[in-house]
This record gives C-alpha cells, structure tokens and sequence, in this order.
C-alpha cells in the first residue's frame, strides 16, 4: 500500500490532490494506493470534501521506516512527517520551487512543473482518456484544487493551461465558476473558531532565508477586516509562537482576495526592515498594506530579503 500526501496544514491542493492521485493508481495503474493527511484540512478543503461527498482521508502522525510513500505538492522537507527520511518515496509530484533536503536509496519518479497547482499536473498526467472517465466527485476535487490554488485565476501563479483545465472541468460539471469560487472563498473566510496560535499556524510554511528561519503565514480571505481586527492580540501571539516553531520571525500576511492585496502585520522593527528591503515599503504601523501581493510562492518568497 503506497500512501500518499502533501504538507502539513493541508489546504485544499494538498488534501485534494492526494485523493486524485490515490483514484488514478488505484482505478487506472491496478496499484494499491490510499490518500492521507498530514494535519487537519482547512476549512476550505472541508467544505469542498463535503461539498462533493467524498470521505475525508486519515490524518497521520508520522510514517513507518521502509513504508513506501508519493508526496505531492510539496518537496520542503520542512513540511512532511519527521520519519520522512526514512520512509521509501517512490514518487514526488509537485509545482514549488525545490528546497532541497529529501533523499532517496534509489531513482523515483518526480514531476515538478511551473503550473499553479498539483491537480492541473495530475490531470495532464493521467492524459485525456482517463480524465474524461473520472468520476464527478474526483472532476469536482481537481476543479476546487485548481480554483483554490489560482483565487480563482486572480493569482500570478495562475497559467492559461490552468485555466483551460478547470474551464474544462466546469463544463463537464455544470459548474458556475464565480458563484462555487465564492462559496469556497466564504468557507475559508470564516476564523471566528481559530485561537490567535492557530490562525497562525492554519498555512503556514517555514523557509530559511539568509540563514534566517522563518514562518511565512498566509490568510487568503474575503473578509480581511474580520482577521485584522484581531492585530493587536495576534501581535502578542507571535513571540511564543516563534519559541514553539524554533524559527527567528514569523511573517503573517492577510491576504485580499477580492481586491488582491494582502496586509503584513509588523511586529517588530525586524520585520519592519524585513518589509522595507522586500517590498520597498516604509511604514510606521503595525499594519502594512501590499497592493498586488497575493501569492506566497510566486510573489513572497522570491522577494524576501532579511
């Protein structure tokens, strides 16, 4: 039995993409193969797994030495179990830039493509044939991966091929794309139950940077006002919540969706000056507005300068 997952703190790519390619080998390669976890799904990606009646995946700790695993979208090391290195990959399907650190005893299948999202390389994997066969509720998963990924095509990260894919899917579906989008948007707009700790931590990714290890956070929304009137208290979270992640800064950004910006709340002169060499941003808030930032991978990451 191969399992398969993506990073911790799935959002919707990361707990969608396994079920997809878990369906593929199973129906299609006769390969035993399961979907799992590696943390509880954002609400999102809970809301399209009800949305489309499919069962939520198990949730794992940790993986077994020897235990043959395929892990997509991701290749961070940073953001798989601890044992991961010690597990047998046979397989890494993904779309970030590769971080380095993951060992294999022997050669393994790897597809790592410029696409915004893992389900749009699943699909083109998987070739026409088969996707034409998928049944609705695997269609609906891919649609909602790729709808996720792209803020429903306003992210930079988003390709005309994505946009074709999902089109695509859409009709087969008899989809609305804007109004199932916003549905999905509402789902993740919604943080009223998460603590300031795990707001922090619901996507969350840790990076090192100049030799500086950070947490880059990010909160896509519709509702910015529902997460920045919590600032102060969410300021005050930040200390300890570095201690806990054993990193130097956490960077959290509010991100736009509708009006494709995003918020850099700034808790300490570091950050500051973080925000200042990065974006060429000076401010002397606790709260810096980014117009047209709005994907961590495309726009963030290869901007950060500390």
């Amino acid at each position: 039995m191969i399992k398969i997952f993506g990073h911790k703190s799935p959002d919707t790519d990361s707990t969608g993409s396994p079920i997809l390619w878990a369906w593929y080998l199973t129906n299609i390669e006769a390969v035993e193969a399961m979907a799992k976890l590696t943390g509880p799904p954002n609400n999102e990606a809970s809301f399209v797994l009800n949305y489309w009646n499919v069962k939520q995946p198990e949730i794992i700790d940790d993986v077994d030495d020897g235990e043959e695993v395929i892990i997509v979208d991701t290749n961070n090391i940073g953001e798989l179990p601890r044992n991961i290195a010690n597990a047998k990959i046979v397989g890494i399907i993904d779309h970030h830039l590769l971080q380095g650190g993951l060992k294999t005893n022997t050669p393994i299948n790897i597809t790592v493509r410029p696409l915004a999202c893992t389900a749009t390389i699943m699909l083109d994997l998987m070739g026409p044939k088969t996707v034409a066969q998928l049944p609705r509720e695997m269609k609906g998963i891919a649609l909602s991966c790729i709808l996720s990924d792209t803020l429903e095509f306003r992210s930079p990260t988003t390709t005309a091929h994505d946009q074709q894919v999902a089109e695509m899917l859409a009709r087969d579906l008899n989809v609305n794309i804007p109004a199932y989008a916003n549905e999905m948007f509402a789902a993740k707009s919604d943080m009223s139950m998460f603590s300031d700790s795990e707001l922090l931590a619901v996507d969350s990714k840790q990076f090192d940077i100049n030799g500086k290890k950070l947490k880059i956070s990010v909160l896509e929304t519709t509702s910015p006002k529902q997460i920045l009137d919590r600032k102060e208290t969410l300021i005050d979270s930040m200390a300890a919540f570095t201690t806990q992640e054993c990193v130097d800064e956490i960077l959290l950004f509010v991100v736009d969706i509708l009006n494709e910006s995003s918020t850099l709340l700034i808790q300490n002169e570091t950050v500051r000056s973080i925000c200042q060499n990065s974006f060429g941003v000076v401010d002397e808030g606790d709260a810096i507005e980014l117009p047209g930032i709005v994907s961590r991978k495309k726009q963030i990451i290869p901007s950060l300068k500390v």
